[in-house]
């Protein structure tokens, strides 16, 4: 039996290539092995950090009787989701055809053309109520294509030509102030008012929800609006699902309150959910957020960066087996470490004898600040130093490009506006490693291991997470480099993705990708932007930084994508919680600032703050020292005022007279919200 998988690229191949299995990767080798055994395919599809990829894998995989039935009826891929998001995309889509629902790991028996005719995500060892046994299901399916195989091709080619029906481009629909109101509406009615978040359990963070409904408060003064973002982050900042120790935030809630996570960290919930309490406490000035976004930039900074200068994608939701084992405490552990302090942790941090997991332990929450703030971070400290001490989830230290991007884009932002140079230096590094080695011949690549990059290239989601990054380092640093990378990348995407029969379309992978069954395009945002809202935001804010030609052209692109996803917005706004913010940037202007400084000058500087303070969301801010004129085209033909620092303010193609002065700016920028 080959050995194909101990020298992947990813974490999660790796983790399977001593089972009795013989796996192949996904490639057109597999499938030829396939046609020549005349076997179907059994694609399995999971990732490093997921619970029950592992437990099935120690359930079925490792078994070498099922193994042996595996073996002997398929040939069987194993892909990581992460590295190959086309392929997962294309029988997802399948598999909620076909069951309703989806998640992973994710089955799916194909042919040997890689046509999906059975798909389903967990199969346990032994049947359960409504859930045939993995063994069973293996028997089942290679007796149906041993019985009558052509059915089984036909079932097949029909399942394919159906979802084709189904996913062509939606009719187009304006994105305007009603809409945006309807939409803002329909968000808030879903509402959980007594545990913050929406709808009930299982609960995802809605970080771009959270950033719509920002920036809506910011453009009406819409006080019901802010007020459940505020809710919602204060509820998830207390609870279980973020680290009260470390930072970061777990994958999702699996109960209504936010106290017991998934306890999975990835790196796309971590960078997007700094960006927005960074957003949330320049809006509002809420310590909490502030201290949120220190503490998460932090966990970014020390738990997912790699050597290289780039950022893993997460950390495991087990620990030996056991998911959640590093991080839930019993009042007895809690003794044994404090001592005198455990009843006063266990009070602040919500351990109760009885404990709200399995095993009668506790995630740790913070109900309410504690009044004795010294007393609690001595307390915090020796609890973490503690649970260092203990086994630790394994790092899966792949590096992608989009997720990535979102981090750079994150760090960026919070670190100009929270004045923290280190958080804009760690961004840059991992921009610089992006584009030296996930860039090959022009092409970007989806990610990288070790500083070697892998074979999968990028797709839309990657192009525009990472020119939003750039976009975002531009701002914060005055570097032409990232501005000019940018640009290349968004027009890079614009040939590549772009659906030419329908204006405003993207797909997700290129029209030089692999070929499968479907061209994935798929606009709706979920645990992270989609591709098409990913790119379509970038080209917002770069047709505000790019020079004029270019500036018209992307800006033609973005009200295309706008109005060919309106319905989408409307219909289902809480799926698209990153299109409604790019619609609303463009409902407030779109803003855009402009800073010519004077060498050495402290009233520059104070401009500057008010600036990255007040923006409003959306709008890109830029800077530079009065002479640089190569920085930006934004500032090409402005310069010192009278001598002084000056700052200009635009909103759409009217630009108001340039300001002196901080407070004016300030007035200024506050009378632009309420445009």
């Amino acid at each position: 039996m080959a050995d194909r998988l101990a020298n992947a690229t990813s974490p999660y191949l790796r983790q399977h290539a001593d089972n009795p299995v013989d796996w192949w990767q996904w490639g057109p080798e597999a499938f030829e092995e396939a046609r020549r055994r005349d076997v179907p395919v059994l694609l399995s599809v999971g990732y490093a950090a997921c619970h029950w990829c592992h437990v099935m894998a120690h359930e079925s995989f490792a078994d070498p009787e099922v193994a042996e039935l595996m073996n002997r009826l398929f040939v069987n891929i194993k892909v990581d989701r992460e590295e190959r998001p086309d392929v997962d995309a294309v029988y997802m889509e399948a598999t909620q055809a076909m069951t309703g629902h989806g998640g992973w790991p994710m089955t799916c028996f194909l042919t040997p053309e890689g046509e999906p005719f059975h798909c389903g995500t967990y199969y346990p060892p032994t049947p359960r109520p409504g859930l045939p046994s993995f063994p069973q299901l293996l028997r089942a399916v290679g007796e149906a294509w041993a019985e009558d195989s052509a059915r089984v091709r036909t079932a097949a080619a029909d399942i394919v030509a159906k979802l084709a029906e189904y996913g062509g481009p939606l009719p187009e629909a304006p994105v305007n102030e009603e809409v945006l109101a309807r939409a803002r509406t329909a968000v808030i009615a879903d509402v959980d008012t007594r545990h913050g978040g929406f709808g009930g359990a299982p609960k995802f963070p809605p970080s771009m929800v959270l950033e719509f409904l920002l920036r809506h408060a910011e453009r009406t003064g819409d006080e019901g609006a802010l007020a459940v973002a505020l809710s919602t982050a204060e509820a998830m900042a207390r609870g279980g699902i973020y680290d009260q120790l470390a930072g970061g935030f777990a994958r999702y809630s699996v109960d209504a309150r936010w106290e017991v996570p998934h306890f999975e960290k990835m790196l796309y919930d971590n960078a997007l959910l700094l960006r927005a309490y960074a957003h949330l406490h320049r809006l509002t000035d809420s310590p909490l957020a502030r201290r949120v976004t220190e503490e998460t930039a932090s966990f970014l900074l020390r738990e997912l960066r790699t050597p290289e200068g780039g950022f893993a994608s997460s950390l495991d939701a087990d620990t030996d087996g056991v998911e959640g084992l590093t991080y839930v405490w019993t009042p007895e552990q809690l003794r044994a470490e404090l001592g005198e302090d455990a009843e006063y942790a266990a009070s602040v941090l919500a351990v109760t004898e009885e404990g709200n997991v399995e095993g009668g332990a506790s995630t740790l929450r913070l109900p309410r600040d504690p009044e004795d703030r010294d007393r609690f971070e001595r307390v915090r400290a020796r609890l973490w130093a503690a649970r260092n001490g203990r086994p630790q989830p394994d790092r899966d230290d792949k590096v992608i490009t989009g997720w990535n991007g979102m981090a750079i884009a994150a760090l960026a932002e919070a670190g100009a506006a929270l004045d923290e140079p280190s958080w804009v230096a760690a961004a840059e590094e991992a921009a610089g490693l992006l584009l030296d080695l996930h860039l090959a011949d022009g092409r970007l690549l989806r990610g990288s291991r070790d500083g070697v990059a892998g074979a999968a290239l990028g797709v839309l989601e990657d192009h525009g997470c990472l020119a939003d990054g750039l976009l975002a380092l531009h701002q914060a640093t005055g570097t032409r480099r990232w501005l000019t990378e940018a640009l290349g990348l968004l027009d890079a995407a614009l040939a590549l993705f772009q659906d030419e029969e329908a204006p405003g379309r993207f797909h997700d992978t290129g029209d030089d990708a692999e070929a499968l069954v479907r061209r994935p395009s798929d606009p709706g945002d979920n645990a992270t932007p989609s591709g098409a809202s990913s790119l379509t935001g970038a080209l917002l804010t770069a047709s505000a930084l790019a020079g004029p030609e270019a500036a018209g052209r992307y800006r033609e692109v973005v009200d295309q994508a706008l109005t060919r996803h309106g319905m989408l917005a409307e219909r289902a706004p809480r799926f698209a919680g990153h299109w409604l913010s790019v619609a609303e940037a463009v409902a407030a202007g779109p803003v855009q600032i402009g800073l010519v400084l004077a060498p050495d000058d402290p009233r520059g500087r104070e401009l500057l703050a008010v600036a990255r303070r007040h923006a409003p969301g959306g709008a890109p801010v830029v800077a530079a020292v009065a002479g640089h004129d190569g920085t930006s085209p934004l500032l090409a033909g402005r310069g010192l005022v009278g001598g002084q620092s000056a700052a200009y303010v635009c909103r759409g193609y009217v630009c108001d007279r340039p300001v002196t002065g901080a407070s004016e700016l300030r007035d200024l920028l506050l009378s632009a919200r309420e445009h």
